[in-house]
């Protein structure tokens, strides 16, 4: 790799002076070559310096985990408009900084808040603070053409958040979603707490990630501090981590199930979703994971007699699950609403840069588990699980992969002892001047975090990307061309999330 790039590990401690700083221009060619020769987008963000300068950053993936930095100017020539993967890295940017990225092709803003540095915004008059999507939609010309408004307020417990429909009868012509409604500020808050809230904040990101978002804090909080885990704390995590992706994926199928109106399955899924939940419960108290995982290890262990109980557990929900699954995919009618439904082709999803499921049901076999292993994840095979067609189906299909082979590996772990020092405490000093990157791939998807320090030793930036923020797109693109009755059996198909957006 030539010196405009960093090759780095996953969760491996820098300092900050070993990241290359490039003229904006090196830095712009250097980073848009990688992407279109086909390196993905891990991070790219703005962050102001100990001076007060504002820098921007990069960490891209090929084989490897690659980083590079520039000084950030008062507008600069878009990635974007020639390479879609930078798409809505760049809006937050614009957003937060107040930084226009000239020739963007739909400069938007991300989540609706004053930027950072008391500037005017770059995204026109028509913003104004307290009234979020104060701008024009997208608009489709033609005498026939209609538009469906759905949210921000939906039905139920979901999130906030806009959906907009240019239709001509029926068919889809194309689907805007507005998100950001509950901008929380969570970012924010990382860099400005106690070491000892981080875990606290973490774990809150995004409730259905718990694990996910917790990992990739503590790891970088491990790296940075060069803490060790020891063996069974990490055969504990990847236990976790495999329980939260088979909870949310059998979920899912429940949901798929009911949006085709098939109730015996979507019911059986519920019960079992709860069921796995349990087994979370089980382990640290808490059916979402929270206040198991902390920097250094974890709070709890397991112990024989709960891998006993887990066993037991097991031998019962193993065989339901697979006689439910086989049940929903077997069933002629539920074929014929999943296939053809909702494609999003290999090429779009490429340029879309999707992430886990949506991106392998698109024929992209990205795994971090399996390209970048953390935890037990080096001595596990995780096979790629990619499907060619890219509809409904093959998102659940992916699914029904994953569900039996993270049962295999739940059952596999917990069928050796698990000896583990449980860690109570989360005070730590963090070093200074430096930098660390984690990647896991949560349920949706890649979730990392990306943490740089001061020359005092305190947070500089903690920067969160959560698997929907590269999906969003993909479920707009899967409408494309669609019966918009067919809307929440795609939206279900993705499951993206509404709080890992809305930082």
């Amino acid at each position: 790799m030539t010196n405009a790039f960093l090759e780095i590990s996953n969760g491996e401690k820098i300092e900050r002076k070993q990241i290359p700083h490039l003229s904006f221009n090196d830095f712009h060619k250097n980073i848009l070559n990688i992407v279109e020769g086909g390196g993905k987008v891990v991070q790219y963000f703005g962050y102001k310096d100990d001076d007060s300068s504002i820098k921007f950053m990069a960490v891209l993936r090929t084989d490897k985990l690659l980083v590079t930095g520039c000084d950030a100017s008062e507008s600069y020539p878009s990635l974007a408009k020639t390479c879609e993967p930078f798409h809505m890295f760049e809006r937050e940017i614009a957003e937060q900084f107040g930084i226009k990225p000239e020739g963007h092709p739909w400069l938007r803003m991300v989540r609706y808040h004053p930027n950072y540095q008391n500037k005017p915004d770059v995204f026109g008059n028509d913003y104004k603070e307290d009234i979020p999507g104060n701008y024009d939609y997208y608009k489709v010309d033609g005498d026939e053409i209609h538009e469906v408004a759905v949210g921000p307020v939906h039905a139920g417990v979901i999130e906030p958040g806009h959906f907009r429909f240019n239709c001509i009868g029926e068919r889809v012509l194309h689907l805007e979603i507005q998100l950001g409604y509950q901008h929380r500020g969570v970012e924010n808050l990382l860099h400005n707490v106690e070491a000892k809230r981080l875990p606290i904040l973490a774990e809150n990101i995004a409730g259905d990630t718990t694990i996910g978002h917790s990992l990739c804090m503590a790891q970088a909080v491990e790296a940075l501090t060069s803490t060790k885990v020891d063996k069974g704390a990490k055969i504990i995590r990847t236990i976790a981590l495999e329980l939260e992706r088979l909870a949310n994926h059998i979920g899912d199928c429940g949901a798929l199930s009911g949006d085709v109106a098939f109730l015996p399955p979507a019911n059986y899924f519920g019960r079992l979703r709860g069921d796995f939940l349990n087994l979370s419960l089980l382990v640290c108290g808490n059916r979402f994971g929270k206040g198991l995982v902390r920097p250094g290890g974890v709070r709890f262990n397991m112990d024989d007699g709960i891998r006993a109980t887990m066993n037991e557990r097991l031998d019962e929900l193993i065989p339901q699950v697979t006689h439910v699954l086989e049940l929903l995919f077997s069933t002629p009618t539920v074929r014929a609403r999943f296939e053809d439904c909702g494609r999003v082709s290999n090429f779009d999803a490429d340029k879309l840069g999707l992430v886990g499921p949506a991106g392998r049901a698109s024929g992209i076999g990205y795994d971090a588990r399996r390209e970048f292993p953390t935890e037990h994840y080096d001595k596990i095979d995780i096979p790629e699980n990619k499907k060619p067609s890219g509809d409904v189906y093959a998102r659940a299909k992916v699914r029904y992969d994953e569900i039996i082979q993270s049962m295999k590996i739940v059952r596999s772990l917990i069928n050796t002892p698990i000896e583990t020092e449980c860690v109570n405490t989360s005070n730590f000093d963090l070093p200074a001047s430096s930098f660390a990157v984690t990647v896991n791939e949560g349920w949706r998807g890649e979730v990392s975090h990306a943490v740089l320090t001061d020359k005092n030793g305190k947070i500089l930036k903690y920067k969160v990307k959560d698997p929907s923020f590269h999906n969003w797109n993909g479920l707009a693109m899967a409408l494309r061309d669609t019966g918009i009755s067919d809307f929440p059996l795609n939206n279900k198909s993705f499951n993206l999330s509404y709080c890992g957006f809305d930082l």
